[in-house]
């Protein structure tokens, strides 16, 4: 048996002339066969008595081989786990051992990994031997590097949430061209960094680390997806994208404010053919509105969506025609026109139900805005918005209890994974399930009113004697309504459906934009059975468009979904849930999603979280089984 210092007069030599990798690559099959004999003779050493696994990796470009080879030098342990070359053509090796006392296989700190590199001289190859804490070192240095590109990628993301959230509630009017060119700039210096060639090799050299644990591995299969796609944006056309969606968020608001389509027609335009572009950008098969769907929801697309919205609509139109005919019978009860409910006791009204949720107040806000949103910054710095109505408390109410669902779940996100695709929430359905969540099956049922009835008669003492059975009527009243975020649960997915269609008629029919109001008036008036008085409450009412989200919509429907399983589940465990909520201690539905979504960040897909939490696929069912029977108990429905 031949010693280490045997095989190291032999082979080991140190050349600073070293040629480049490309060069390597040239040369490396006429050298392969000596390259093995190498390590087959530093694996005979009796220093290590190690045996050799079963697969051997060439990373990046280059081929998959066996190393079937040198197999006959394996030795009576067979404990290598694998052989890994990189680009670099870097040898690895790493051995399990057994750790003491225990007896489980593990990584062990000393003497698991061995490093070779081999390099050429005109004469002779040069191998180079690297301590195994040395090869550990390069591990973790490749991955410190590429994690510390992702937080500062992240960090800048940070920056645009924070001048977003900054542009809906407090800047002044005069602000908005300088932060129009701020955005543009964060925009394009972000997407610099995420398509910086460096950052596609560590994702490249990380995939083929075999050592990462699950936590490192979301991180480098999310930066994988988002490098992708941003590597076919031109750089350029992403900052330009930029400053259009932030000039067009401020002609939105002054248009929605007038009802003057018109004001905002030229923006949304502009929007639209960007969003073609990144489209063609983007290329891929299928239908072009596939890739705007794909983006909030992945894997989404336009052949998973139609099924689902028919069988939805199937069935919810139905209910919807008997709910009308039982409110002939039994009318719902209605606020009064002439009562009013002040907005600072609406602000103390629903701030107390916020805390109640579990809303940390010292990690986040809440003001006022056009359209209701959260801004999750980061788990310490979680924001979000509602709007007013003096008429309508309702209308705050359940803004804020769905816009409080989105902050906890971005409070709920792991610290420990803050400022990584590790810590981030997985899709926009799932969010869409927390807010959801909270707004409909918790705060619009009988038990809610029970334990917030108190409150509500101490911040309204002008409001009639209602009981909790009356709130309760009041707040899930059925309507065919002009406006999606105030919509009752049997009609607001017809709300979904409308605006998918009108997204599919503009980027898959290229419906003309100037067109856009007339025919939103003409789907809603033959699906609701109204008309739409004006745009301010029609085509204008959402922010969505003026952000550039196309594709979003749908995903609300995905998070009706989700939170009906979630619900079945949790009371599963946790029991009776309106007895639960009817106490007023909230805490333990907020404890039971924790762990089960909001800690989980993004280390599953979406579907695969749902079925980690719940124990079955996602499926609609959920959903109707407890729309029905809720609104059928409600309506005396058979």
């Amino acid at each position: 048996m031949q010693s280490l210092s045997d095989i190291s007069s032999r082979w080991i030599a140190y050349d600073e002339n070293i040629f480049t990798s490309s060069e390597v690559h040239a040369r490396f099959d006429d050298h392969l066969s000596t390259f093995f004999q190498f390590v087959g003779d530093f694996l005979r050493c009796e220093f290590l008595k190690r045996g050799v696994g079963k697969t051997c990796r060439i990373g990046n470009y280059f081929r998959r081989f066996s190393i079937d080879s040198i197999s006959r030098f394996n030795g009576v342990n067979n404990d290598l786990e694998f052989i890994f070359i990189d680009f670099k053509w870097r040898f690895f090796l790493r051995f399990t051992r057994e750790r003491a006392r225990h007896g489980e296989r593990c990584m062990a700190s000393d003497f698991n990994v061995w490093q070779f590199t081999l390099f050429f001289t005109d004469t002779f190859p040069v191998v180079r031997v690297f301590m195994t804490d040395e090869r550990i070192g390069v591990i973790m240095e490749t991955y410190e590097a590429f994690i510390g590109r992702v937080k500062d990628i992240h960090r800048l993301g940070a920056l645009q949430g924070h001048l977003g959230w900054d542009q809906e509630t407090i800047m002044p009017a005069k602000g908005s061209d300088a932060r129009s060119d701020i955005l543009s700039w964060l925009a394009a210096e972000s997407h610099s960094r995420l398509t910086d060639p460096a950052m596609g090799h560590l994702i490249s050299e990380l995939e083929r680390n075999e050592s990462l644990d699950d936590d490192q591995r979301s991180n480098v299969r999310e930066m994988r997806r988002s490098y992708d796609k941003a590597v076919k944006l031109p750089a350029e056309f992403v900052a330009a994208f930029a400053k259009a969606k932030s000039e067009a968020l401020l002609a939105w608001q002054k248009a929605r404010a007038n009802s003057n389509f018109s004001e905002f027609q030229p923006h949304l335009e502009q929007l639209v053919g960007m969003t073609k572009q990144k489209i063609a950008y983007f290329g891929g098969e299928g239908q072009p509105y596939d890739v705007l769907l794909d983006e909030f929801e992945v894997g989404m697309k336009v052949t998973d969506y139609d099924p689902l919205f028919e069988g939805l609509r199937a069935r919810l139109v139905p209910l919807l025609h008997k709910i009308q005919v039982a409110q002939h019978e039994r009318p719902d009860p209605i606020l009064p026109e002439s009562l009013r409910f002040s907005i600072p006791a609406q602000t103390a009204f629903c701030s107390h139900v916020a805390s109640k949720m579990g809303f940390d107040f010292d990690a986040g806000r809440m003001d006022a805005s056009t359209h209701p949103f959260s801004a999750g910054l980061w788990p310490g710095d979680t924001r979000f918005t509602t709007r007013f109505d003096e008429r309508d408390p309702f209308s705050c109410l359940y803004a804020v209890m769905h816009e409080t669902g989105h902050a906890l779940y971005e409070q709920g996100l792991s610290k420990g994974h803050s400022m990584t695709p590790r810590g981030d929430a997985v899709s926009l359905g799932v969010h869409e399930s927390q807010s959801r969540f909270w707004e409909n099956q918790v705060g619009r049922t009988p038990a809610f009113w029970k334990a917030v009835l108190p409150s509500f008669q101490e911040q309204f003492p002008d409001a009639p004697d209602w009981d909790a059975a009356t709130l309760n009527r009041i707040a899930n009243t059925v309507s065919t309504g002009f406006i999606r975020v105030e919509a009752d649960e049997v009609t607001y997915n017809l709300h979904v459906m409308l605006r998918y269609e009108i997204e599919k008629k503009i980027f898959n029919e290229n419906l003309p934009i100037e067109q856009l109001p007339e025919t939103w008036n003409a789907m809603f008036e033959e699906w609701f059975g109204v008309q739409v008085p004006h745009d301010g409450v029609g085509c204008l009412q959402d922010i969505h468009w003026s952000m550039g989200a196309f594709g979003y919509f749908p995903t609300y429907t995905l998070g009706n979904l989700y939170a009906a399983q979630l619900l079945e589940s949790m009371s599963d465990d946790l029991g009776d849930l309106d007895t639960l909520i009817a106490t007023g201690d909230w805490s333990s539905m907020l404890q039971w999603l924790r762990p089960r979504i909001h800690e989980q960040g993004s280390k599953h897909t979406p579907a695969e979280l749902i079925e980690l939490a719940t124990g079955s696929p996602p499926s609609p069912e959920p959903f109707l089984r407890y729309v029905e029977e809720k609104y059928g108990s409600l309506y005396g429905l058979e």
